[in-house]
């Protein structure tokens, strides 16, 4: 085992299924269809299935699969889109490349996640959706996001991209709103091995229109009703996954044990842990704690030979793509994009090295 211990092993899962992708990946290749073909359609069902979505759509990527929802009920120019100001900037982007302008709403400063009752504040005549995102792998507040949306009949939209196997009231995420958007980027705790994508839904007419919108606006070849995109699952990483989302709850499982050893082990009045609400369980996508002297914890299991990640050090509204919104001020928003710090959390994290991973930020705190 390396002395050096790293955020994510990505090879791990490849070596542990190397037998079973290589065979999935032969299938493909002896098929002689690339595009659109069966391996699409077999994951679509099973990855609606797991879901418990009666529809599922491959696409390129997680920004495609937020941005096809968003066109697919036509949010577009002169729309307001509300999201999360503690998010990814993709989130932010699927919107703005709608031609919608997105609202930044304020998280709640424990779970992280979008703070529902700041929600209705925000919402103006030009509201079209809610965009909620599971961040970390944990479900949001969903019934008072449900409720205010109805009150004023808004889509709610999940980005459910670092939340695959969460559940909310014990239903997966995909399901909870009106579609969800996925990542299958290779972090992610269903990655495939390059990029890739896919919304769920239980809208039919949506599900019917982004299966169009993916594919140059085409249901039949040459016969274009809208003016499309080119965004499709690609046929090597549906094989690809539908091998590891057989490993899906397994991975999941070892997350969540290892958010629990942190849990138990790092209890300390210096170190913020993240909260969990009682109606969530959540797959532990990231395990992020904070403190005030981020930078030097860092170092300091960085010398020690640890390797950590800040997601995200740069909000949003005040990133260089977003100058229009340099200005504004989402006080909760910076504080926690000033202190957090991911933990290594992945599945083949080991027991030995999660021993030296809490025993040295123990060191720092002085416990």
């Amino acid at each position: 085992m390396s002395l050096s211990i790293p955020f994510l092993d990505l090879q791990a899962s490849v070596e542990e299924l190397k037998k079973e992708t290589q065979q999935a990946i032969d299938a493909v290749l002896g098929s002689g269809t690339f595009i659109l073909g069966n391996h699409v359609q077999r994951f679509e069902q099973a990855f609606a299935e797991y879901c418990g979505t009666s529809y599922c759509v491959g696409v390129a990527n997680g920004l495609d699969a937020l941005f096809l929802i968003l066109k697919g009920y036509d949010i577009g120019v002169g729309d307001e889109v509300i999201v999360p100001s503690n998010t990814y900037i993709a989130t932010w982007l699927a919107v703005s490349h709608s031609g919608a302008t997105p609202v930044p709403v304020e998280p709640n400063i424990h779970t992280y996640n979008i703070d529902p009752s700041l929600i209705e504040a925000a919402i103006t005549p030009r509201t079209r959706a809610i965009i909620v995102v599971h961040l970390y792998g944990q479900a949001a507040d969903m019934d008072f996001i449900l409720a205010i949306a109805q009150k004023y009949n808004l889509k709610v939209v999940e980005d459910a991209a670092q939340a695959h196997g969460a559940q909310y009231k014990g239903k997966p995420v995909g399901g909870l709103g009106n579609a969800a958007g996925f990542s299958f980027y290779p972090t992610k705790n269903l990655g495939a091995l390059g990029d890739g994508g896919a919304i769920t839904t239980n809208d039919d007419q949506l599900a019917e229109k982004i299966r169009a919108l993916r594919n140059y606006g085409s249901y039949k070849k040459y016969h274009n009703p809208y003016k499309g995109y080119n965004s499709r699952l690609d046929e090597l990483q549906a094989a690809i996954l539908l091998v590891r989302l057989k490993k899906l709850d397994e991975w999941n499982q070892r997350r969540k044990t290892i958010a629990q050893c942190y849990f138990n082990e790092l209890q300390n009045q210096a170190l913020i842990l993240p909260a969990v609400l009682d109606l969530t369980d959540p797959v532990w996508h990231l395990f992020v704690i904070r403190h005030p002297e981020r930078e030097r914890l860092q170092q300091y299991l960085r010398q020690h030979h640890i390797d950590t990640m800040i997601h995200y050090p740069i909000p949003p509204h005040q990133q260089a793509a977003y100058q229009e919104m340099n200005h504004l001020c989402y006080p909760i928003a910076e504080e926690i994009h000033r202190e957090v710090l991911s933990l290594p959390g992945g599945p083949y994290l080991h027991n030995e090295q999660q021993t030296k991973i809490v025993k040295k930020i123990c060191s720092f705190l002085g416990n």
